[in-house]
C-alpha cells in the first residue's frame, strides 16, 4: 500500500513542471532555438532531464552548476561519475593549460611520460599489471571482449541483467519475466540480436550462473561489481567469490567494470572488495571530465594475448581495437593530474563521510515518512529506490521504477537548488562537495516528502 495519493502526485507534478517553466525562460529559449541539433540537444540523452527541456549551463566550478538563467544549484549528478573530482579542479586546469598551451599538442600519435606514470598508479589502485588507453569506458570494453574472445577461442559472453556497460551491443541483453533472456527494451537496432551473443543471469544469482558457465561458450564475464545504473544493488555475501570459482573451474575470464563503482574508493570496489578480475575497465572519471578510460590486464592475461599476437593478429591497425585519439596526451596529462591531486585516497575518504551523511539522513527522512522505500550506497556514491527492502537484481530494482515519482523529486530538488542525477536517483560526492550541500539536500528532500506525504 502507498502512503500518498497519486491524485495528489500528478498535481505536485503539474505544479513542479509549470515552476520549472517559468524559472527558466533562458534555458527553454536555447532548447526551442536548436533547430539543427538532432532532437534539440547536442546528445539525445540530454532529454532525459524532467521538465520537457534541460537546463542549459554557463559555468561550473567545484560542486556547482549556474545555469543560463543565472540560478547556483548543487550538483550532486557530477555528470553522472564523468565529473566525480569536481567541475575544473584546479589541478586539472593547470595540467591542461601547461599540456595545451605552453607544451602545445593534443594529439601527435605518440606516447608521452604521462602515460606509464598513470598506467602505474592505476596499477597500484586496482592490482591489474597492464593497462591500455581509450576515449571511454564503452571503447575499453568492447575492445576488451575482443581480445577475450581471441585468447579463449570462445563466441559468447555473459552479463547481469540491467548491467551498464555503455553502449556495447552485447550488454543489452536482460532476463525477461519468463526467466528467458530477451533483448533490452529500448535497445536501437544492434546488427545481431544480443541474445544469440550473450548469455544472461540476475545479479546475486550464482546457481544460473553456474548454469550458464557450464556451457563452455563463455569468453568473460562482464560485470559491474554491483549495479549502478539502474539504481545500486549492492553484492550479497560471498558473490563475488563465488563469481570467482565458477570462472575459474570454467575457464573463463572475470571483466570487472569500474567506471561507476570508481566510487567505492581510491580503487573502487576491486580493492575495497577484494576481487581479482582478470581484466578491469573504467572510463568517465579518471579525467575530470576530459574525455578518457583505459582497461587493465592481469599478468597472467596480457601473456596469453602476446602469445596470440604471434600468431598474426593485427590488433595496431585494422584488426578493431584501438582509435586515432586514444591515449593522446591530452586525455593523459587530465588522468595524471585527477589521479594524483584530486580523486587521491585522503578525497576518498572525505567524500564518504558526507556520502554517509547523506545516506543517513534520507533513510531517516524514509522512515518518518512512511514510504516503502530504501538508500543504498557505495563509497561517494548514494541511490534510493521506491521499494523496500532493497533490490537484490537488476530486475527487481527495474520493477521500482516509477517515472512519475521520479520526475516529482528531480523537479523539486532542482526548482529549490540542488540537483540529481536525470536518469535516476543517484548523488554523487566529490572533493569539494560540503556538509552544506549535503544539508541543504536533506532539508529539499524532506520538504518533498512532507507535501507528498502530508
Amino acid at each position: 500500500m502507498e502512503s500518498f495519493d497519486r491524485q495528489h502526485l500528478t498535481q505536485l507534478v503539474a505544479r513542479e513542471r509549470g515552476q520549472y517553466r517559468r524559472a527558466n525562460p533562458r534555458s527553454l529559449a536555447v532548447h526551442e532555438a536548436a533547430r539543427h541539433l538532432f532532437a534539440r540537444v547536442p546528445m539525445t540523452w540530454m532529454n532525459e532531464w524532467s521538465g520537457g527541456f534541460p537546463l542549459a549551463f554557463e559555468r561550473a566550478h567545484g560542486a556547482m552548476i549556474t545555469d543560463a538563467d543565472g540560478h547556483e544549484l548543487v550538483d550532486f549528478a557530477l555528470g553522472d561519475t564523468g565529473a566525480m573530482a569536481g567541475h575544473s579542479p584546479d589541478a586539472l586546469v593547470r595540467a591542461l593549460e601547461e599540456r595545451v598551451g605552453r607544451l602545445g599538442g593534443v594529439t601527435t600519435m605518440m606516447p608521452t611520460s604521462d602515460g606509464e606514470w598513470v598506467a602505474h598508479e592505476l596499477t597500484r589502485r586496482f592490482g591489474l599489471a597492464q593497462w591500455s588507453f581509450t576515449l571511454s569506458a564503452t571503447d575499453a570494453n568492447r575492445w576488451l571482449l575482443r581480445l577475450v574472445r581471441l585468447v579463449t577461442r570462445r563466441p559468447k559472453i555473459l552479463v547481469f541483467s540491467y548491467c551498464y556497460h555503455g553502449s556495447v551491443d552485447e550488454t543489452f541483453v536482460i532476463v525477461d519475466a519468463h526467466g528467458r533472456p530477451a533483448m533490452r527494451p529500448g535497445c536501437v537496432a544492434p546488427a545481431v540480436d544480443p541474445t544469440t551473443t550473450t548469455r544472461v543471469v540476475e545479479f546475486n544469482d550464482l546457481e544460473s550462473l553456474e548454469r550458464e558457465l557450464r556451457h563452455g561458450d563463455v569468453a568473460a564475464v562482464l560485470a559491474e561489481p554491483a549495479l549502478t545504473n539502474i539504481g545500486i544493488v549492492l553484492p550479497a555475501p560471498g558473490f563475488w567469490e563465488g563469481v570467482r570459482r565458477l570462472c575459474d573451474e570454467t575457464g573463463t575470464l572475470m571483466i570487472l567494470d569500474e567506471t561507476h563503482t570508481f566510487s567505492a574508493g581510491p580503487g573502487g570496489a576491486t580493492r575495497r572488495y577484494g576481487l581479482q578480475p582478470d581484466a578491469l575497465t573504467i572510463g568517465k572519471s579518471l579525467g575530470g571530465g576530459v574525455p578518457c578510460g583505459a582497461f587493465g590486464l592481469s599478468e597472467s592475461l596480457a601473456q596469453r594475448l602476446m602469445g596470440a599476437l604471434t600468431e598474426g593478429v593485427d590488433i595496431t591497425d585494422v584488426g578493431g581495437v584501438g582509435g586515432t585519439l586514444a591515449g593522446n596526451a591530452m586525455s593523459l596529462a587530465a588522468m595524471r593530474a585527477v589521479l594524483g591531486e584530486v580523486l587521491t585516497d585522503e578525497s576518498f575518504a572525505r567524500m564518504e563521510v558526507l556520502a554517509t551523511t547523506f545516506t543517513l539522513g534520507v533513510r531517516e527522512s524514509i522512515t518518518r515518512h512512511g514510504v516503502s522505500w530504501s538508500v543504498s550506497q557505495l563509497g561517494t556514491r548514494c541511490e534510493y529506490r521506491f521499494m523496500d527492502p532493497a533490490p537484490t537484481n537488476g530486475g527487481e530494482s527495474a520493477a521500482s521504477t516509477d517515472k512519475t515519482l521520479e520526475e516529482y523529486l528531480h523537479l523539486y530538488t532542482i526548482n529549490r537548488g540542488v540537483v540529481l542525477t536525470p536518469f535516476h536517483n543517484m548523488a554523487l560526492m566529490c572533493p569539494a562537495t560540503t556538509s552544506e550541500h549535503v544539508a541543504q539536500h536533506q532539508r529539499v528532500f524532506d520538504a518533498a516528502l512532507d507535501e507528498l506525504v502530508g
